[in-house]
């Protein structure tokens, strides 16, 4: 049985220099990014190589359209690197252009076409978060289907995932702290996940001590004391990344995508409003298995006693990051409850395999009705 895979080389610089230098980029280079990445960093560097600002083909999340059109912007071009420099859209979109005669993402996440990987791929990730660099899973919202997808094959890991702290410091407080729940919420999953094991535990309760305790340090010394610390969180993030990346996330990350599909909630936002309320559903069915190691570990990071309170006293400080407020706030309307419990039971079969313990139907529903 195999328990652990880390399929990227993983590297850390302390400077963007330091990584182009490392990896001789230049002709047939082709680097994702974003203009407000590039021009600070990259462009005195002189690179020759391609560069293309993913803002140019759609804001937010990656979309079937918008991979779409940057295929199509790449046609006619030979490169043997695919480079991306940026958060969770740029890295899922870059993993989708290593792949052979790829003209359309949807035959991609359909699996219509062989997936061949003919590229080299190198990740640079640039917020707290998605643990993609290290992963075999891209993820895109499909616009005619009205939620999200996800493709998870060999042929997706990266070559080499590179860690830039410098990169990470413009990120805004708020995409700082949604990103790196997002992180925590990886870890937390993992852990329970009916998949994960000796090896697996080790990098899912690092990345959960790591980040908690850099959250009581920031919300202890003020937002900016981030700025000190993003290297812990950097590492967080990818310890989290390979945890995941053996054990797949279950019913937090399935139950977030029709509200991130239908209502544009960015990914870690949109996982945040999810996360307590699903493991505290678990904790009610179950709450003597695996549950219980993760609540003690939690217990003691916390200085909570009474483990009965544990996941009270983790939403009571993430609160004090950020608020989380009610699904209608975000548009969601009453009778999309049911749609999207449905929508999540036929399409996210994917992730709830990885469930602590099997939810019903009517307890997906009830995590909706009550966080509505």
């Amino acid at each position: 049985m195999q328990m652990l895979q880390v399929r990227p080389q993983i590297h850390q610089f302390n400077h963007v220099q330091e990584f182009a230098e490392f990896f001789n980029i230049g002709a047939g280079d082709f680097i994702l990014t974003h203009e407000f990445l590039y021009t600070p960093y990259l462009k005195e560097l002189h690179l020759d190589a391609d560069f293309l600002f993913q803002e140019k083909y759609g804001v937010g999340e990656p979309s079937d359209e918008m991979i779409d059109a940057i295929i199509q912007a790449m046609e006619g071009k030979e490169y043997k690197r695919i480079i991306a420099i940026g958060g969770g859209t740029v890295i899922d979109i870059a993993k989708l252009l290593t792949i052979k005669d790829a003209k359309h993402a949807l035959d991609l996440f359909e699996k219509k076409i062989p997936l061949i990987k003919s590229r080299e791929l190198i990740l640079v990730p640039t917020t707290c978060g998605t643990g993609s660099e290290v992963t075999n899973v891209s993820i895109a919202e499909i616009k005619s289907k009205h939620t999200k997808m996800g493709l998870a094959v060999d042929e997706l890991y990266a070559n080499h995932a590179v860690l830039i702290p410098e990169l990470v410091r413009g990120l805004p407080y708020k995409f700082f702290v949604t990103s790196s729940i997002d992180a925590l919420i990886h870890g937390v999953e993992s852990f329970v996940s009916p998949k994960s094991n000796a090896f697996t535990e080790l990098f899912s309760l690092k990345a959960i001590e790591t980040i908690i305790k850099g959250y009581q340090q920031i919300i202890e010394r003020g937002p900016d004391y981030r700025l000190n610390i993003l290297s812990n969180f950097a590492f967080g993030s990818t310890w989290a990344g390979v945890a995941f990346a053996n054990t797949g996330v279950g019913a937090v990350h399935a139950m977030s995508y029709p509200l991130g599909g239908n209502y544009h909630v960015p990914h870690g936002e949109a996982n945040y409003q999810f996360f307590i309320e699903v493991f505290k559903t678990y904790n009610h069915k179950q709450p003597n298995g695996k549950i219980k190691e993760l609540n003690e570990f939690l217990g003691k990071i916390l200085a909570v006693d009474d483990i009965s309170c544990v996941y009270d006293k983790l939403a009571e400080l993430l609160e004090q990051l950020l608020n989380r407020k009610p699904l209608r706030e975000y548009g969601m309307k009453e009778e999309e409850i049911e749609t999207f419990t449905d929508n999540v039971i036929s399409g996210q079969q994917r992730l709830l395999v990885n469930n602590y313990v099997p939810l019903s139907r009517n307890e997906i529903r009830d995590i909706f009705h009550a966080l509505y």
